[in-house]
């Protein structure tokens, strides 16, 4: 069952297949919901967060020792003032400090009435009911003014940004207990081939342990999908109808692998023009040339090749900014780039993804070495590697030293 490649763009180059995927994705955006504080880390925003108040909402100390008025501070010797009182942090009760006077503090406590300073304890001596400064410490020294962190009002963070811990400690900071993020997208994984066999039974001749299921369905859950279920079938083209289908019914997204090529056996193609759409089939890349996507209902479809590392190269060129796109994330940083350690060549004029070892020398430059095992069915190149090398269309020779853009791969810091 062949498709017919003239019904639907084909041949397309990397960058021509990428922004058709994102113009067909932002119209399946998923839906936001409201969730605890405590689970959405790995999340993405929905709301823009403003400070509702000051944060810290009161001057407080930065360190354990004593707080004083700086004017009373003697700038070339020694300073004695009488100790009338201590404070700790969540305390909320402190003698005021008049002039000559000090309250012990510790750090994040409160700063008493009349006092702007606090002298470290380190610089301190206590002798009987006074307490010596030594000289050094300036008017000021060691006090957080309130608002220091946010003033209310301020913009916090944006809708789209993906949460790391640090930003739900401030979300935190200002009392929310629950978030607005965008809902998880579900996904159905089916792999298939009658070659595959689940891994702990043993392989006949010519069957090979279903590692795409692995890879695939850890990506996915690693890109913030829900992932439904997985399912193996075998190349038979109504038991491939039959799963597309369901998966279609309950997923927003249907991820397969395997059965896109042009081969006797490759039914994927025609299938989803039959029961669907095909959107593109078919990217002038390398590996990774017979990917295939399109739509059944309101679920998009992305028909990767089943090679183990086509899998993984077009599940990052093409899936995964998918994903942002229908979680509305914020536009990524920067592309990463590296120099070459040694000289690449082409032999064809394909966008290309070489696997590759990062490693970042004490100038600060990073550089990429081209690994051994680059066959698209080697996964080992891709288990080994840090990042994939980006060879655009462009030029075939690259000498030791030239710059390239590198895809990180999930894991690679």
């Amino acid at each position: 069952m062949q498709a017919e490649a003239s019904t639907f763009p084909t041949g397309l180059s990397l960058a021509e297949a990428q922004a058709r995927i994102a113009s067909v994705a932002v119209d399946h955006a998923v839906g936001d919901e409201s969730i605890a504080l405590e689970s959405t880390l790995g999340r993405v925003l929905a709301e823009d967060i403003v400070a509702p108040f000051d944060v810290p909402g009161f001057a407080n100390s930065a360190m354990d020792g004593y707080a004083l008025r700086g004017a009373d501070l003697d700038a070339n010797g020694e300073t004695r003032l009488c100790l009338i009182g201590a404070i700790l942090a969540g305390g909320s009760e402190a003698p005021r400090v008049e002039p000559g006077t000090c309250v012990r503090i510790t750090t994040g406590a409160p700063l008493p009435q009349g006092a702007d300073t606090v002298a470290m304890k380190e610089d301190t001596r206590v002798d009987g009911a006074d307490v010596v400064i030594g000289p050094g410490t300036q008017p000021g020294a060691n006090a957080r003014p309130a608002g220091e962190d946010y003033r209310a009002g301020d913009h916090a963070l944006n809708a789209g940004t993906v949460l790391t811990p640090a930003q739900l400690g401030a979300i935190a900071s200002f009392g929310r207990g629950r978030v607005v993020v965008a809902r998880r997208p579900r996904a159905v994984l089916l792999t298939t081939g009658d070659e595959l066999v689940a891994p702990g039974n043993t392989l006949g001749f010519g069957q090979i342990h279903d590692s795409n299921r692995y890879s695939l369905g850890a990506l996915l859950e690693q890109h913030g999908v829900e992932l439904l279920r997985h399912e193996r079938l075998r190349d038979d083209p109504p038991a491939l109808r039959a799963a597309l289908v369901r998966a279609a019914n309950d997923a927003d997204i249907v991820v397969t692998s395997g059965g896109v090529s042009a081969g006797e056996a490759d039914y994927l193609p025609g299938l989803l023009a039959e029961i669907g759409r095909v959107h593109l089939w078919k990217v002038r890349i390398k590996p990774g040339m017979p990917f295939l996507f399109g739509g059944i209902g309101r679920a998009l479809v992305f028909s990767l090749p089943g090679n183990p590392v086509s899998g993984v190269a077009t599940f990052l060129a093409f899936v995964r900014p998918a994903l942002a796109t229908m979680t509305r994330q914020r536009a990524g940083a920067a592309k990463l780039r590296a120099r070459l350690t040694q000289a690449v060549r082409k032999t064809h004029s394909r966008t290309e993804f070489l696997r590759a070892a990062l490693a970042c020398d004490e100038s600060g430059t990073l550089h990429a070495t081209p690994l051994r095992k680059q066959g698209s069915g080697q996964l080992r190149g891709a288990a080994e590697a840090d990042a994939l090398i980006v060879l655009p269309e462009a030029a075939q020779e690259y000498v030791a030293g030239a710059v390239v853009e590198v895809l990180p791969l999930p894991g690679w810091a």
